[in-house]
């Protein structure tokens, strides 16, 4: 080892010259996860920072369809230093009168004296709260966000009405300290005083709603707390929430999102990878001489190897300190760009986990890509000294360096999936990148092999600059694997991705209306349900209407297993309350894929019906418990069989439904979905509005659109992370070009000889370019194509329809990039002399 260093070292005098593609691949891709890393971690840091503000509080307490008891309150009063009792719910907002009316649904915050604890409440014009929602000119103040004012025609002054309270304008919402904290709310947001919602008549028995009691515990070891208010509220519903985990929604999103993007980082990796390959095999061909050299000498293989393995590790590091210094250094720049979408102020610093993740992320993708050519050194025999190395450097390497690079593959898979917060994702995206670079390595060959017959085909003669572009394809010299494979890669994400875009976009314009109700309608009372069907059922325009009783309850074990301890505690059905609903006979068009359902005068213990999807989920079998509290009230109940639950329709669709006995008599509400012409949809609003106040209803198309505009941004995101890619990619080309330099020199120049024009030549070099970025985009579109069929198939549970204008953008754009890059190295070998060259050669 110590004669290979000396070997190496002295080698590694001569310069970086040849391996600048190896360094900024490297670069690159160490830097792009290495940032992302930072900014969550960033992220982190503000949400444990700012927990207790984003919460409310140091704790919460929160409870489903009620209001703690006065024994209750008393208790949580003497526990805590100060509360703040918030009831949240959905309703809908009423600006003006009759037919003239506007109305939108909105989620209302009632609030008592002491909101906010932490924190304060942005308001334009900026006055306090209190002010705010203080009495003005005998009605109660109430302030929303400017969207929900603008959408009812309001004015600071104005006044609206919630159920059949009226309230007066007085400031539009910027800024509410705890929203981030709060659940997912299918209008914007309206606050007033908690007190001036009781003649609204929307807080009724059954409605929709949750009371959260802010704490604040001057010090107390939260995990103590937790227990004693676990204790004291044991079987009560109670939900235990503290500043450590003040907006696990967010959480969980930037966790998502951080590592998806992380893998994309590692598809770019894997595209650097292959440039990073593509330079060692360079520079390995010119160091032919000096490997049979050695052998000459005695040098055994092994050294031999350790000499180049020696040499590549120290410019991996180089290559990974700097992409660890670009890594700590974009996110300062980023952090101004992203701030205003962020729910804490970012302070970005050095994340040293982060670092080492993309340090080892990056010292992995490098050995695979260079094990393969430098274990090919063995090949070079020293009897062919003067051959030139593709004499015997060619074909596989020795199964021991094949079974090695296989393992660190696997081990590079491992050791994403142990980072990620989603490990499946970690597999499925290595599982997509590895059958992908397998897709574009195959079709390189296959372009190579297509390209030399079309040389030699009859037809191209009398077309010389495109017979002598088919040659120079077919020649492995030239590059065409590494240009379809790093280009490739990262085209196919953006075919993916904007297939993916454009066919959720189409659903929503198209297949939606065809498929999902008009409106949802909720807390419809049950002396209002008989009226409520009569209109409908007198309007022409109504296709049909779907009611259902419905209940909140929340799951709190499992085979009495408490949900929190049990291993699917991850689970969605577990995170919050869950809507429930009872029927006495089998839904019509229900699918039972286990059991059966229960007789129609069925009166024995409490049985349910639980989703098959979502059962297989959680481990869960026909026969099993399940545990659920509704308005404090502990049911355990056997599941007695599982069914097909389709969510993707936008009906009415429920986790749990269960025997009427056990919750019938509790205090419950009726949703409807209404299908209709989308022509009567405003005057069947305006008129259940008017008839009952309390009813809210949320139109499928309106919420569909926000799902679709938070998917966008995903996809937005994704997007850029494509260009990262492809922007490795086009450093690669660049060194596959600026490699094939001293080739297309000599080409020139014998070219020239024979008589060929500069024009020739450079429509050859340009055809050649253009052709091979073809290539890769055509193979890209391909695979994105099947990619994004895959997910809207089974992801989205949605039609596919093959998008024109993003597959067409796919392919002009791998025609350009490569044609951009090879003509930048096309200028010197059209300014050569051919006699100085031809003089020079032996």
């Amino acid at each position: 080892m110590r004669v290979a260093w000396a070997i190496a070292r002295r080698e590694l005098r001569g310069g970086l010259r040849g391996f600048w593609v190896f360094l900024a691949c490297l670069t690159l891709g160490v830097g792009a996860i290495a940032a992302v890393g930072s900014v969550r971690g960033s992220i982190d840091d503000g949400l444990a920072r700012e927990g207790a503000t984003l919460l409310g509080g140091d704790a919460e307490l929160r409870m489903t369809y009620r209001f703690a008891t006065p024994d209750e309150r008393e208790w949580i009063d003497g526990f805590a230093t100060s509360v703040s009792e918030a009831v949240d719910f959905r309703s809908m907002a009423v600006a003006g009168q009759g037919d003239d009316s506007e109305r939108s649904v909105t989620q209302v915050k009632g609030v008592d004296a002491t909101y906010p604890l932490l924190g304060s409440v942005g308001l334009d014009p900026e006055i306090p709260l209190d002010q705010a929602l203080a009495m003005q000119d005998g009605l109660p103040g109430g302030v929303m966000e400017r969207i929900l004012a603008e959408r009812l025609g309001l004015q600071i002054g104005d006044v609206f009405r919630l159920g059949v309270q009226e309230f007066r304008l007085s400031a539009h919402l910027t800024r509410e300290p705890d929203g981030m904290g709060a659940n997912f709310g299918f209008g914007p947001r309206t606050i007033v005083r908690s007190d001036a919602l009781q003649n609204a008549g929307l807080l009724g028995p059954g409605t929709l709603y949750e009371v959260n009691y802010r704490l604040l515990l001057d010090g107390r070891d939260l995990d103590q707390a937790r227990r004693a208010v676990n204790s004291r509220f044991d079987g009560a519903g109670v939900r235990w929430r503290d500043s450590r985990n003040a907006a696990p929604q967010v959480q969980r999103v930037i966790e998502r999102v951080s590592s998806f993007l992380v893998l994309v980082g590692l598809a770019g990796l894997a595209v650097g990878g292959v440039g990073v390959s593509a330079a060692v095999r360079s520079y390995l061909d010119g160091k032919t001489n000096v490997i049979a050299t050695l052998k000459t000498l005695g040098a055994e293989s092994r050294t031999i190897l350790a000499v180049y393995l020696m040499q590549i590790g120290v410019l991996t590091a180089l290559g990974i300190v700097l992409g660890l210094a670009l890594g700590a250094i974009v996110p300062f720049a980023v952090a101004p760009l992203v701030a205003d979408q962020l729910p804490v102020d970012l302070h970005i610093g050095l994340h040293p986990g982060a670092l080492v993740e993309a340090a080892i992320y990056g010292a992995l993708t490098a050995l695979i890509f260079t094990l393969w050519p430098l274990a090919r050194t063995e090949n070079v025999r020293a009897a062919v000294i003067f051959r030139g190395i593709d004499a015997d450097a060619q074909g596989w390497p020795r199964w021991p360096y094949i079974l090695i690079t296989l393992a660190l593959v696997g081990g590079l898979v491992v050791v994403a999936a142990a980072f990620a917060a989603v490990p499946m994702l970690a597999f499925a995206t290595a599982g997509g990148v590895i059958g992908a670079l397998g897709v574009l390595a195959l079709a390189a060959l296959g372009v190579r092999v297509l390209a030399r017959r079309a040389a030699r085909a009859r037809g191209l003669r009398g077309h010389t600059a495109l017979r002598m572009a088919m040659g120079a394809i077919s020649n492995p010299r030239e590059g065409a694997g590494a240009v379809i494979l790093s280009l490739g890669l990262g085209l196919t994400v953006l075919a993916a991705v904007g297939q993916i875009d454009n066919n959720l976009r189409r659903a929503i314009s198209s297949d939606l209306p065809d498929r999902a109700p008009s409106y949802f309608f909720l807390d419809i009372q049950n002396t209002q349900l008989d009226g409520f069907l009569a209109r409908l059922d007198d309007d022409d325009n109504v296709d049909r209407v779907e009611t259902a009783p419905m209940l909140r309850a929340v799951v709190t074990a499992l085979n009495g297993i408490p949900s929190r301890d049990h291993p699917a505690a991850g689970h969605w059905v577990l995170r919050g309350d869950r809507g429930i609903t009872y029927s006495a006979t089998q839904p019509e068009g229900t699918r039972l894929t286990a059991g059966s359902w229960w007789d129609a005068d069925y009166s024995g213990p409490p049985l349910v019906s639980f989703g098959a999807e979502q059962a297989a989920e959680m481990g869960l079998r026909v026969g099993d418990s399940v545990t659920i509290n509704v308005l404090g009230r502990d049911i355990t109940a056997e599941i007695a069989n599982l069914r097909e639950v389709d969510f993707s329709t936008g009906g009415i669709g429920f986790v749990m439904v269960m025997t009427p006995d056990p919750i019938r008599a509790a205090p419950h509400t009726h949703i409807a979905t209404v299908y209709a012409l989308e022509a009567a949809e405003g005057a069947i609003l305006r008129d259940l509005s008017n008839m009952y106040p309390n009813i809210t209803a949320i139109r499928v198309r309106e919420a569909a659109e926000r799902v679709t505009e938070a998917l966008s941004t995903m996809a937005t995101a994704t997007s850029f992370a494509a260009l990262a890619i492809l922007l490795t990619g086009f450093v690669v080309l660049i060194g596959a070009a600026a490699a094939g330099e001293r080739a297309r020199v000599f080409e020139a120049a014998v070219m020239k000889t024979l008589g060929a024009t500069r024009a020739g030549i450079l429509t050859s070099f340009a055809l050649r370019s253009a052709l091979m970025g073809a290539a890769a985009g055509s193979v890209a579109l391909g695979a994105g194509a099947l990619a994004s069929w895959a997910v809207m198939r089974f992801v989205m549970e949605a039609s596919y329809q093959f998008e024109w204008l993003p597959a067409i953008a796919v392919i002009v754009g791998g025609v350009l990039a490569t044609l951009l890059a090879g003509l930048v190295f096309a200028l010197r070998p059209l300014a050569v002399r051919p006699a100085g060259i031809l003089r020079a050669q032996d």
